[in-house]
């Protein structure tokens, strides 16, 4: 079951996993991935399993599933071919949201103080590979919050003491409170940088050489080449943004498409010819690397 639950609201807690499964919010009652690679992720649980994982609210940086032993620590390398994380791929291709169900025993301010926590819908907006807290490879996958999901609460009780505050007076509060609505926060994307770099190659696509033709004139897509936001937190400037058509656009993003130092676009695996230029447009090597790297390792 892709997407809500009927019945079933943002902020509903389940005493264990087993509940979760029954409710079926998260059906598996150990994997943290439901779903598979032919119908996607139906939903994951971040509840303290792997280190890498980061938890920022409306932004979680989920790390895949496999290479662990019984203590938690990473031993092998993890593999794209896991169910579990090829399902997050295919949601990532296909756009579909993904529950996420947060647990007592992530170290995240924004976890339940007990049991589980069902937290709404995420987007895999990105995802790549590097190399993990243990020295194996590991997939990570960028989870963004769905328009209408709102940003956990943060538990006080997580959050550093300062002994300097500890003589304020509590505040009064609202026995009433009001419900507003909640917009997620995004990365701002400077329009005029991709405008520059598709005024400068007209419209067509550094990689394929295709130019789109529309009834309201031609059309290109900008594309970063180390993509913006963590974990890749690439640079928003001409140098890292590349003119491509929707399908380049999309390779790229998911590494079929990868870089050389002397601009050599390989596909696949395979070169396939030199990336088109433009005498205006440099571009960041060190970009391109790490790109590159992302999908090498």
């Amino acid at each position: 079951m892709i997407g809500e639950i009927p019945d079933v609201p943002v902020g509903q807690s389940y005493a264990s996993r087993v509940l979760a499964s029954e409710a079926k919010v998260h059906r598996p009652r150990i994997a943290g991935i439901c779903g598979t690679k032919a119908t996607g992720a139906e939903s994951i649980v971040l509840s303290g399993g792997y280190k890498d994982d980061q938890d920022l609210g409306d932004v979680i940086i989920y790390t895949g599933h496999g290479g662990q032993d019984g203590a938690g620590n990473q031993v092998t390398d993890q593999s794209l071919g896991d169910s579990g994380n090829a399902a997050l791929v295919t949601s990532h291709l296909q756009g579909l949201p993904v529950r996420v169900i947060r647990g007592s025993k992530s170290e995240s301010i924004y976890a339940p103080r007990s049991g589980y926590r069902y937290d709404g819908l995420y987007r895999v907006v990105s995802y790549g590979s590097k190399l993990g807290i243990d020295g194996h490879l590991i997939w990570q996958f960028r989870m963004e919050a769905a328009l209408d999901t709102p940003t956990p609460a943060i538990d006080a009780e997580q959050l550093p003491v300062d002994p300097l505050q500890n003589d304020v007076q509590a505040p009064a509060g609202n026995d009433a409170p009001e419900r507003v609505s909640s917009n997620v926060q995004r990365i701002v994307r400077s329009s005029q940088v991709k405008n520059a770099v598709k005024s400068w190659h007209a419209d067509q696509c550094q990689v394929c050489g295709i130019t789109i033709e529309t009834p309201g004139g031609t059309y290109s897509e900008g594309a970063h080449i180390q993509a913006l936001g963590r974990p890749h937190n690439g640079p928003d400037r001409t140098d890292n943004v590349l003119c491509l058509c929707p399908n380049c656009h999309i390779r790229l993003d998911v590494g079929a498409i990868v870089i050389e130092d002397d601009l050599t676009v390989v596909e696949n695996g395979v070169p396939s010819g030199p990336l088109r230029t433009h005498p205006r447009h440099a571009l960041s090597l060190d970009c391109i690397r790490s790109h590159r790297d992302r999908w090498r390792r």
